[in-house]
């Protein structure tokens, strides 16, 4: 029987975005030995984009690894497809198509390659090094500029037969609603509980309010971020906001709890900064929309990554998944 030693075992996890792309050497214990970043959207074509990841990871390979080896690379992307290595139709990349970027990955750094959107990087991030260890049953939700989530079931991620399971944030919670300024669905979760829906529900509500302190921002500085600055002088409407938006959230968690029967629900991102202004109308609308077998059992927890860095331990622990 041979002996692995883990220490000697290191990680290259890369989260792609449609603006920046981070990237790092992660080692067992989630420690990140070194890491960087590039723009995405200034490269007109993925083998491209490929080659300049290269120029700047080979280096911090050599410089940092010696005696180590690279295990793997994981990578999170834009509607990765998990079990084709695939980028596909991916709508804020500057590559159209379907790509083939786990192949261009393997055959530019001689590693085997693995990728998922996102979401499903970080709830694996979470699994292996954050507050979902020891976790079978969880339900990953990133509140950030849109919704993403990630459904981990009996100790395995969910991806569905076509790889694209999961995406809890276009599910519908308000039928006939608010139309996506991108899908064009009307009344999906992200269309209220992203960033960009708070900004929209803000921006609605203050109109109606002359004297909200909400008021006092251009339009173009209303975000989530002025809304919890508001909220925290007890403003009543940016208050309201975040209870509404919260609402919304827990009635979908009701319904995706009632899907799984999840141990804990584990948020994540921008959004979740605002605290108790939106957990607490969440874990409230949640518990009234559930059956009542379902009703306390199900925690709502916050994630334990650091923010900066989430994106790299999650693509990492693609790596480490077996």
């Amino acid at each position: 029987m041979s002996v692995v030693d883990l220490s000697k075992q290191v990680a290259l996890g890369i989260d792609i975005g449609g603006t920046n792309t981070k990237f790092g050497l992660v080692n067992h214990r989630g420690e990140i030995l070194i890491k960087g970043s590039l723009p995405t959207d200034q490269y007109s074509t993925p083998e491209a984009f490929v080659d300049e990841l290269h120029k700047q990871i080979q280096p911090m390979i050599n410089e940092h690894c010696e005696g180590k080896k690279i295990e793997g690379i994981g990578v999170g992307a834009p509607n990765a497809n998990y079990y084709r290595g695939t980028i596909e139709l991916a709508p804020n990349l500057p590559w159209k198509g379907i790509i083939n970027f786990a192949d261009l990955m393997k055959a530019k750094f001689n590693s085997p390659c693995k990728m998922t959107n996102d979401a499903n990087a970080a709830a694996l991030g979470e699994m292996m090094y954050g507050a979902a260890r020891g976790m079978k049953d969880f339900i990953m939700i990133t509140l950030g500029t849109g919704v993403g989530s990630g459904i981990v079931s009996g100790g395995h991620l969910i991806y569905g037969h076509d790889g694209f399971a999961g995406e809890l944030g276009h599910t519908i919670v308000k039928p006939g609603g608010r139309k996506h300024w991108s899908t064009g669905s009307e009344g999906s979760l992200e269309a209220y509980a992203s960033a960009t829906g708070i900004a929209i529900t803000a921006k609605k509500m203050r109109a109606e309010f002359p004297d909200s302190m909400l008021n006092q921002f251009p339009e173009e500085a209303i975000n989530s971020k002025t809304v919890h600055e508001c909220a925290l002088k007890d403003d009543p409407v940016a208050i309201e906001v975040f209870r509404y938006t919260g609402q919304k959230l827990g009635e979908a968690l009701a319904n995706f709890v009632m899907f799984s029967s999840p141990e804990a629900i584990l948020l994540f991102g921008g959004v979740i900064k605002a605290g108790d202004f939106i957990l607490k109308p969440a874990k409230l609308h949640m518990e009234r929309n559930l059956l009542p077998i379902f009703r306390n059992k199900v925690r709502l927890v916050f994630s334990e990554l650091d923010e900066a860095d989430a994106a790299i331990l999650g693509a990492s622990a693609l790596v480490w998944e077996k």
